[in-house]
């Protein structure tokens, strides 16, 4: 395990006994990974849009910059955007992530990460969100898969929230590394301990297809996007999303 993950861990775990808010995939939210490259900055585009039958079209936009602070830990900054129907474009809330990269690639047969996200939404009724969980990687030659669990949960919040549970899954062949094809999914399930019933789940799915393109040194364009549709009565019908990525 890498050097001060350990800490990391301990100080995650005391949050996880205190973590609120619905377990929900946003039509911009992405899948992230436990690898962490030192050094690296990155500007991040994030755009998602979806619908359903009898409501006005949902869409989502993230600006973000990041940075790999140490071997093991990357921490990035957004400002999220949001639109519903013919309504103006308004800011929606900034968000703190972290990432920490608990074992070397290829030490144990699953590679894992940790992830922290603490969210202030504009909208201060909604209080502060946490949101943490593991990120697992598994690579089958040429199949890379991705599966990550969270719990989130709403703080100082108006109305009183519980600790959810949420997922995100890919999978993708890595054909060449400038196009890479597979899938996605994201879901919730509702309470932590007490699930929902199956039809007022969330679970939504699609292909999606990858992308890498150098630039020389450090510097790189990465991209993916997926269209997905809905696998439960609850989740939305449709959502497409794009994710923008410059390395330098």
């Amino acid at each position: 395990m890498r050097r001060g993950a350990s800490g990391v861990v301990l100080l995650l775990a005391l949050a996880a006994a205190a973590a609120s808010s619905l377990a929900r995939a946003d039509p911009d939210d992405d899948v992230p990974t436990p690898a962490v490259e030192y050094g690296e900055r990155e500007l991040e585009l994030r755009l998602g849009t979806a619908t359903r039958q009898g409501e006005d079209r949902a869409l989502a936009g993230t600006l973000a910059f990041g940075y790999g602070v140490t071997q093991w830990w990357f921490t990035e900054v957004y400002g999220k955007f949001n639109r519903f129907g013919a309504a103006s474009t308004h800011f929606d809330a900034i968000e703190w992530e972290n990432r920490f990269e608990l074992t070397e690639p290829g030490e144990f047969p699953v590679d894992a990460g940790l992830l922290v996200e603490v969210e202030r939404p504009q909208d201060r009724a909604e209080g502060y969100e946490l949101r943490l969980g593991p990120l697992l990687q598994k690579d089958y030659g040429l199949v890379q898969a991705n599966a990550n669990l969270f719990l989130e949960r709403h703080y100082r919040a108006t109305a009183p929230g519980t600790t959810d549970l949420g997922y995100q899954w890919q999978i993708k062949y890595r054909w060449r590394e400038a196009f890479e094809f597979g899938a996605q999914g994201f879901g919730g399930v509702g309470q932590w301990d007490h699930w929902d019933r199956a039809d007022a789940q969330s679970h939504v799915l699609g292909p999606a297809v990858f992308g890498k393109v150098p630039l020389g040194g450090r510097q790189a364009l990465v991209w993916n996007a997926a269209y997905l549709i809905k696998a439960s009565s609850a989740a939305l019908d449709r959502t497409l999303r794009v994710q923008l990525e410059y390395e330098f």
